[in-house]
């Protein structure tokens, strides 16, 4: 009769633990290998990914212009520095979805401006690079509205700016005043996209580089990030506004921002209170403020009588169409 050995409990359960382990370890691989079977009436949430979604190069045209004149794309730092803005811009897309929507608002303002003053309707894309048409914007530098004036150089134009008017936020006449300065940059360069890059670096400033450098084109200028971007950003700007659903975006003409209509009061007295004046003009002190951002206090001392044309809301103008 052979003896019956008894293993110890302890020294069966790694034994036991490992087996299942391996067996466990095989299963998902088999499980691995297998393909995820898919109706072929239900594509995959992948390729619904890839279906609605891709990123592309975008591609560069063999002409390009900037108010008539001509941009020499056939040169390669020209090129790629068109091609970043333009792929900037693009990709960037709720920014430039705002832009497209705020530009049906001011374009119709700003465009009979530019022509009635002699300067290239290609300047109204500008002030939405400059500002973003974000009226009331300020820069670090103390530049101001949305053609962005330094208040020495708004002065310098006859706008006025104090603390209880400044011009600067004064849509037309900030225009008016960015023309003159631009027609100035012309006058002294014989280029208008000189007189944009001045308008930007200032007119000393591309001078000094146009001495220095001993080239009389933008393009060929070694300058400054900021200065060496500005007009390429209008180039891409201009070009993705024009044919907006060619870049993906896809708009109807609900979804862009209205002129909003207004009618006009001439003033050359003191207003006291701006809440006030608003309520007995049949509109309230936030859409006074919001259609004259100018007025920059609750009141108006006007001690010179000077005359001012203040806007005000025609009825049911801030309503949703």
């Amino acid at each position: 009769m052979k003896k019956k050995i008894n293993l110890p409990i302890i020294k069966i359960l790694p034994i036991a633990t490992s087996l299942i382990a391996i067996v466990l370890v095989f299963i998902l691989f088999i499980q691995s290998t297998i393909p995820e079977q898919i109706p072929e009436d239900e594509p995959s949430k992948l390729s619904l990914f890839q279906q609605n979604y891709s990123i592309h190069a975008l591609p560069i045209p063999d002409e390009l212009s900037f108010a008539d004149e001509k941009v020499p794309i056939n040169k390669t730092y020209v090129r790629e520095s068109y091609d970043r803005e333009l792929l900037v811009n693009t990709y960037w897309q709720s920014q430039t979805l705002l832009l497209i929507k705020r530009a049906n608002r001011y374009f119709p303002i700003i465009e009979p401006i530019l022509e009635a003053e002699g300067v290239p309707t290609d300047f109204k894309y500008l002030p939405l690079i400059e500002s973003g048409f974000q009226e009331r914007i300020v820069s670090p530098a103390g530049a101001a509205g949305i053609w962005q004036f330094l208040e020495g150089a708004a002065k310098d134009y006859k706008l006025e700016v104090n603390k209880e008017v400044d011009e600067r936020y004064h849509l037309e006449k900030s225009t008016i005043a960015a023309c003159k300065y631009l027609k100035k940059a012309y006058k002294q360069f014989g280029s208008w996209t000189l007189a944009a890059a001045a308008y930007n670096a200032g007119l000393r400033g591309i001078n000094r580089q146009i001495n220095k450098q001993k080239v009389t084109s933008y393009y060929d200028l070694l300058l400054n990030e900021e200065t060496a971007r500005y007009v390429f950003r209008i180039l891409a700007i201009k070009e993705i506004m024009s044919n907006p659903q060619n870049f993906g975006f896809h708009l109807e003409q609900s979804d862009l921002y209205p002129v909003i209509e207004t009618q006009n009061i001439e003033i050359n007295d003191a207003i006291p209170d701006f809440a006030d004046f608003a309520k007995e003009h049949g509109t309230t002190y936030r859409e006074l403020k919001d259609l004259n951002p100018w007025l920059r206090d609750t009141f108006l001392s006007n001690t010179s009588k000077k005359t001012y044309i203040i806007k005000i809301p025609k009825p049911g103008a801030f309503n949703v169409k």
